[in-house]
C-alpha cells in the first residue's frame, strides 16, 4: 500500500509551508521489509500511521510546535516508530491536538501527551457517582491551581483548540528560541512542554472490558468496547463527555449512557445502576449498542447498530445537528436524519460528516472553509446536507 500526505506538516517541508497536494510517504530504513497497514487521524502538525508489523509511526512536526512536537515523539521529516513502553503491536490509533491514544492487538489502550487527557483517577462505573466526580474534580483543579479553558478557547492558525495561556506560552517560547543559540533554543523549546506532557501509560477499564476503537478530540478521548459501550475522559467543559453537565476535567474513564439501560451489554449494566433520573438525562434511541465513534475539537458523535446518529458537546456552529447553536450535554439523537441508517461518522473542529448504509454522505455544522463539501463556504448551522450528488 502507498501512504500519501498533504496539509500542514512543517517537518517535511523545507519552508515549513503546507503541502498543497498528495506526496508519497516513504518508510524509514529501519523498517526495511515492513509495509503500511493503516493511517490514523493526525494531530496538530504531525501525522501518524501503523505498519504491517504493528509499529506506530509518527512524523511531520518541528521543535517550534511545542506540546505537539513532544507528543509526536519529536519526529520530524522521516517517519519513526513511537517509543512505547514495551514492544507491542498497535492495531488502531488516533491523535488529538496534543495527545494520542492507541490500542494494541490484545486490546490494551495506551495514551500520552497533554496531561489533562491522560487518566490518573479511578474508573467511574456508576452514573450516580457523577455528583461526587464533579466535586472531586473541582477540588482537584483548585488544589492544583488549574484554570478552566472553558469560554477562554480560541482557534489557532492550525485549527486546534487552545487557551490564551497556551498561546502566550507558545509566543514566549518562540521569542526565546529566536534570541538563543540553536542548541540552547532546541533545549528550551521543549522543556516546559515536557512538564505539561505525560508519557505513554496504560488506561485501566473495568474487568472484562475490551476496547476495540478509540477517538481523540481536542482535549478529550472516547473509547468503544466490544459490547458497544462508549467510555470517555479528559476535558468536558462543553458536554463532550456526555455526563449531562459541564465538568472541566474527568481524570478517569467513565461510561457514557448512549443506549437505554435495558439493552446494555455486560460492561454497560453498571453504567446506569442506581440512576433513577436516567430517562431524563439521555435520549432513548432504537438500538442495542454503539458501533462507531468520532471526536471533533470539542464535540463527540456516535452511531448505533440501528443506524441512529447521536451527538453531544460544543454546538456553536451547529455541529451537533440540533438545528441550533446550543451546547449538548448528553448524547442526543440527530432527529433530522433518524430515518436514514447511518454506518460511520467523522468529526472536525466545527463540523460533522456521516455516511449512510446506502453510501450517501451527510454533513452539518460550520462551513467557513467549505468543509461541508457543498461547493461554497456559505455558513450552514445545523443544516443536514447530502452532498453525494455533487460528486461526479
Amino acid at each position: 500500500q502507498v501512504v500519501l500526505m498533504w496539509g500542514y506538516l512543517p517537518g517535511v517541508s523545507p519552508q515549513r509551508s503546507p503541502l498543497l497536494g498528495p506526496v508519497p510517504v516513504r518508510l524509514p530504513p529501519a523498517a526495511a521489509g515492513d509495509a503500511w497497514r493503516d493511517v490514523c487521524g493526525g494531530g496538530c502538525g504531525f501525522a501518524m500511521a501503523i505498519s504491517e508489523s504493528g509499529k506506530l509511526l509518527t512524523w511531520g512536526s518541528t521543535d517550534d510546535m511545542g506540546q505537539s512536537y513532544v507528543t509526536a515523539g519529536k519526529h520530524e521529516e522521516t517517519p519513526e516508530a513511537f517509543p512505547l513502553p514495551s514492544d507491542v503491536a498497535i492495531a488502531r490509533a488516533d491523535a488529538g491536538w496534543a495527545h494520542c491514544v492507541a490500542i494494541t492487538d490484545e486490546g490494551v489502550v495506551y495514551t500520552w501527551g497533554w496531561k489533562e487527557c491522560v487518566p490518573t483517577g479511578r474508573v467511574i462505573a456508576d452514573q450516580a457517582s457523577v455528583g461526587t466526580l464533579e466535586k472531586d474534580e473541582r477540588q482537584s483543579a483548585i488544589a492544583n491551581n488549574q484554570v478552566s479553558p472553558r469560554s477562554q478557547v480560541s482557534r489557532t492558525s492550525s485549527g486546534a483548540a487552545s487557551g490564551p495561556s497556551e498561546s502566550r506560552g507558545t509566543e514566549e517560547s518562540t521569542k526565546r528560541r529566536r534570541l538563543s543559540p540553536a542548541k540552547q533554543g532546541n533545549d528550551s523549546s521543549t522543556s516546559g512542554d515536557e512538564n505539561l506532557s505525560a508519557p505513554p501509560c496504560v488506561v485501566t477499564f473495568n474487568t472484562g472490558v475490551k476496547i476495540t476503537a478509540v477517538a481523540a478530540g481536542g482535549r478529550h478521548t472516547l473509547a468503544l468496547s466490544d459490547f458497544g459501550q462508549v467510555w470517555g475522559w479528559g476535558y468536558g467543559g462543553e458536554g463532550q463527555l456526555g455526563l449531562g453537565s459541564r465538568i472541566r476535567t474527568v481524570s478517569s474513564p467513565h461510561p457514557i449512557p448512549c443506549i437505554e439501560s435495558t439493552s446494555y451489554g455486560k460492561d454497560r449494566l453498571s453504567a446506569m445502576k442506581g440512576n433513577k433520573n436516567a430517562e431524563g438525562q439521555i435520549n432513548k434511541v432504537t438500538g442495542n449498542r454503539v458501533t462507531a465513534i468520532a471526536c471533533g475539537g470539542r464535540h463527540s458523535v456516535v452511531v448505533t447498530d440501528s443506524g441512529a446518529l447521536l451527538a453531544f458537546g460544543w454546538g456553536l456552529y451547529g455541529q451537533c445537528g440540533q438545528g441550533n447553536t446550543d451546547d449538548v450535554l448528553s448524547p442526543t439523537c440527530v432527529s433530522a436524519i433518524l430515518g436514514v441508517k447511518m454506518q460511520d461518522v467523522a468529526a472536525g473542529l466545527w463540523h460533522t460528516v456521516s455516511i449512510s448504509a446506502d453510501g450517501d454522505v451527510y454533513s452539518f455544522g460550520g462551513n467557513q472553509f467549505g468543509q461541508l463539501g457543498i461547493g461554497s463556504d456559505q455558513a450552514e448551522v445545523g443544516t443536514l446536507i447530502p452532498f453525494s450528488t455533487l460528486i461526479t
